[in-house]
């Protein structure tokens, strides 16, 4: 069979290369399926109370013993802690996903940063409602070190953090060649997330159990919003990875 005559045969319609990546969409959306039951069987020992006793029991380890008002370790650990959370913030948060559009805009991923602000607004606005469904009370326990003004459960600092710096690195990674560069990525998206839940019950704004949550929510958030990614790259509805040469590939398209 010469070169020719493989050129002229057709090529794999849409569904027969779906195909050949089905087990790949049935282990992610498995994965997916099986974070979200986490949270519930989780949510379900935080509204019975079962919860607490644990709860407690992290908190009072964080803070001195002597004085509640005082987290454990130096001065310079707790500004730290202050520091990191706020990249959790609204305000951080909000900037973010401005800049990371505008960096999609601007390397022609018109596509991808529609993806990204679909998928960064739905999830705020999960944050937000379930928020509102589960009604937790802050921790009265020790004293806050920074403000709060809304309800516990699920934490909104690590949900939101989970949601959009995982969210944003599975999207980004979706443009990269290199798999050194996409591991790189999502293992920095994943680093900030833990480390602004963690700050959170540092700062006594949070049960553990409200963090556990957003993390959980937040990161089946980001994996679905990957898997519709690599599912828009497959139909050629979003622009693929460029070559390692700089070159876009044949079916690149705008």
């Amino acid at each position: 069979m010469n070169l020719d005559r493989l050129r002229r045969l057709p090529r794999p319609d849409l569904w027969s290369r779906l195909g050949r990546h089905e087990f790949l969409l049935l282990s992610g959306f498995c994965a997916v399926a099986a974070i979200l039951l986490s949270f519930g069987m989780l949510a379900e020992e935080v509204v019975e109370g079962e919860s607490l006793r644990l709860d407690r029991a992290i908190l009072l380890a964080l803070r001195n013993p002597a004085d509640l008002a005082d987290p454990i370790g130096p001065e310079w650990l707790e500004q730290a802690a202050r520091d990191i959370t706020a990249l959790g913030g609204l305000t951080v948060l909000t900037l973010v996903v401005l800049g990371t559009i505008g960096f999609l805009v601007m390397i022609h991923r018109r596509r991808m940063a529609l993806l990204v602000i679909v998928s960064a607004g739905v999830g705020t606005a999960l944050s937000f409602l379930l928020k509102i469904f589960f009604e937790r009370s802050r921790p009265d326990l020790v004293p806050h070190e920074v403000a709060v003004h809304t309800a516990s459960f699920p934490s909104s600092h690590a949900m939101m953090s989970a949601m959009i710096y995982l969210t944003l690195g599975a999207l980004l990674a979706r443009v990269q060649p290199r798999r050194r560069v996409k591991a790189y990525i999502l293992m920095v998206a994943a680093v900030v997330a833990v480390l602004i839940g963690c700050s959170r019950v540092y700062l006594g704004v949070h049960w553990p159990t409200d963090v556990l949550a957003g993390w959980f929510v937040g990161s089946a958030w980001a994996m679905l919003c990957g898997m519709v990614a690599w599912w828009l790259q497959q139909r050629a509805v979003i622009r693929v990875a460029p070559g390692e040469d700089g070159r876009l590939a044949a079916h690149d398209l705008h």
